[in-house]
């Protein structure tokens, strides 16, 4: 949180807001360490909230240092800390800000006890259209780069690629396997960073719980039941680690349920838990693009389109697969993403689901080729990737 705290604070300041008025208490700092005892924490902030005719800002940073183990496993033990933040918000001129580690202390905690009375904001990692213009290289090798190491800001300061490379399998280690292993008291953390390296393998394709587990059969390891897959699938969502998309089906206008397509929230973190071995460009673009539309606060689902065709003379259904189906109020956008579209049989492949949308929305494919915006006699769009990642209505073009 530090970064927006200095950034949230500077606003404040240049706003005319007293710094006595700004309240910070950093929980995994020793110099504020007693006050990760919630009663303690509670007098320690009402001392500094002197005048009842200022606005006061507080920021109680990492929260989950405040909430003890038995608190988080057992929940008919009241969190005290839920008690503390009850108390700030009955008065008027407070403004709570709370964060936590994204596995520890989840955000969803915090709005389940206090619904209604409090916002959610996801920091995400930088989108490209963010990395791009930091990295100080041109949008090629940054691309590579952002493709490879991910959009995590501290990404920016180290200074070489081994650096880079030993910060982000150091996050995944000492922070989110081990964060996500004690959260959810799991015993098999092994069998939890196998799942995660299977997620990782199989960006793009269909998964869910029976997939996995078959994939675990077949290599001769049945230590993993599917009620444990299941919820393994959920801590890794709910800790925003992986985030899933779930199949829609775009003629019958449906959620199918199962099978869902798993993409990773940071590109960087995916490749160091697979040692940064497997490259593959055409998934990576992908996951990235799917990052992108999140990033920009559209709903994305994983579409379905169902044809009937002929086969050895009798007809059968097939369905044909829309990479994103894209929402944001009354906008709709149905997109594919190609690596490459190298001649018009793999411009044919890539829009034959597109063209039998029995819609008027907007239908586009994104590819990384150095293309202009134009739209062919089917009525599909076709965007170059740069167009896409560094224009907000590049999908309005």
């Amino acid at each position: 949180m530090q970064i927006q705290y200095n950034l949230y604070y500077d606003y404040l300041i240049k706003d005319g807001v007293a710094e006595e008025c700004i309240i910070s208490v950093p929980l995994d700092d020793d110099d504020y360490i007693e006050y990760c005892d919630p009663q303690k924490l509670s007098e320690y902030i009402k001392s500094k909230i002197t005048d009842s005719n200022k606005q006061y800002y507080v920021f109680i940073d990492e929260a989950q240092y405040a909430i003890t183990k038995e608190e988080m496993k057992n929940p008919d033990v009241p969190i005290r800390l839920y008690g503390v933040l009850n108390g700030l918000l009955r008065k008027k001129n407070v403004d709570v800000y709370v964060t936590g580690s994204n596995s520890k202390f989840l955000s969803s905690d915090i709005l389940t006890e206090f619904r209604g009375r409090g916002d959610e904001i996801h920091i995400a990692p930088l989108a490209f259209s963010e990395y791009y213009p930091a990295s100080g290289k041109d949008k090629y090798e940054a691309w590579q780069e952002y493709l490879f190491y991910g959009g995590l800001p501290h990404i920016l300061a180290e200074p070489d690629n081994e650096s880079k490379e030993a910060y982000l399998e150091r996050l995944n280690s000492e922070i989110y396997i081990r964060d996500i292993v004690e959260r959810y008291d799991i015993r098999d953390a092994a069998g939890m960073e196998t799942l995660m390296k299977v997620i990782a393998s199989a960006i793009g394709s269909l998964s869910n719980a029976q997939k996995i587990y078959d994939t675990f059969n077949s290599s001769g390891d049945k230590s993993i039941s599917m009620p444990t897959i299941s919820n393994y699938l959920k801590y890794l969502t709910e800790s925003f680690v992986i985030q899933k998309g779930e199949r829609y089906d775009i003629k019958g206008r449906k959620y199918i349920g199962t099978p869902s397509k798993y993409y990773y929230t940071d590109l960087g973190l995916r490749n160091a838990l697979l040692n940064f071995r497997q490259f593959e460009e055409t998934h990576l673009m992908e996951n990235a693009i799917y990052n992108e539309l999140i990033y920009r606060g559209y709903k994305v689902d994983v579409g379905v389109v169902e044809i009937r065709v002929a086969e050895n003379g009798k007809k059968a259904h097939k369905q044909l697969e829309v990479d994103f189906v894209v929402n944001q109020g009354s906008k709709r956008y149905y997109i594919q993403s190609a690596y490459a579209l190298p001649n018009q049989e793999k411009v044919e492949q890539e829009q034959a689901s597109l063209i039998k949308i029995p819609d008027s929305f907007k239908k586009i494919i994104i590819t990384s080729g150095n293309f202009p915006v134009w739209r062919n006699d089917q009525g599909i769009t076709i965007i170059g990737l740069f167009d896409f990642l560094l224009n907000d209505d590049s999908l309005d073009y």
